[in-house]
């Protein structure tokens, strides 16, 4: 029996998934200033107007990659109600995720680090960190609800502290890959956060 045909939105899915992963090869290879719609195309096996299609622009596609390197950094959070438990899960995970770092994750990173200097890339990465400061403050919020965090944290502080700690983290073990053993700090800083919250 042949195998059936793929319709056209799963070729459209398969097709904007090889340009992002292209896109994502091509910052962590060469920096973004180098990305352009002909290099991901090509590198992609697709021609150049394909990416436009789907893009439109340089500036869609990256703002598209930032949206696609940042979901689900950390697996298994999704069906966990907002809390301390949660929180504390993100933070392991996330410090166990930069233990197998991959390209879209290194993407990601290093988009976000060019943002202070590239205008184009400030508000996306500003929207970026502000929807994951807003999914910390839920959940040191839901944990004062529950008792099972201390009522007199500051949520928006919290929130600042554990994006800046995780990011400068992983900004390390993007320059310099030895120097930081995840495992240890995924207990270490997972630790650190919970005597620091609790009551």
């Amino acid at each position: 029996m042949p195998p059936a045909r793929r319709t056209q939105q799963e070729r459209r899915d398969q097709a904007e998934a090889a340009l992002l992963t292209a896109a994502a090869e091509l910052v962590v290879e060469q920096g973004v200033r180098s990305l352009t719609l002909a290099r991901v195309g090509e590198r992609a096996g697709y021609s150049r107007g394909i990416v436009t299609h789907h893009f439109g622009g340089k500036q869609a596609l990256v703002e598209r990659l930032a949206r696609a390197t940042q979901a689900g950094f950390v697996p298994g959070l999704e069906d966990l109600p907002p809390g301390l438990d949660r929180l504390l899960r993100l933070i392991d995970g996330y410090l166990g995720e930069l233990g197998r770092i991959g390209v879209f994750n290194q993407a990601f990173l290093l988009l976000w680090a060019e943002a202070a200097t590239q205008p184009d890339l400030a508000p996306v990465f500003r929207e970026r960190d502000a929807a994951f400061r807003a999914d910390l403050r839920e959940d040191v919020e839901a944990g004062i609800a529950d008792g099972s965090i201390d009522p007199d944290i500051s949520p928006g502080e919290v929130a600042i502290a554990v994006v800046g700690q995780l990011r400068g983290i992983a900004l390390q073990r993007l320059l310099d890959p030895g120097s930081a053993d995840t495992e240890a700090l995924r207990r270490s800083v997972t630790g650190q956060w919970r005597r620091a919250l609790t009551p």
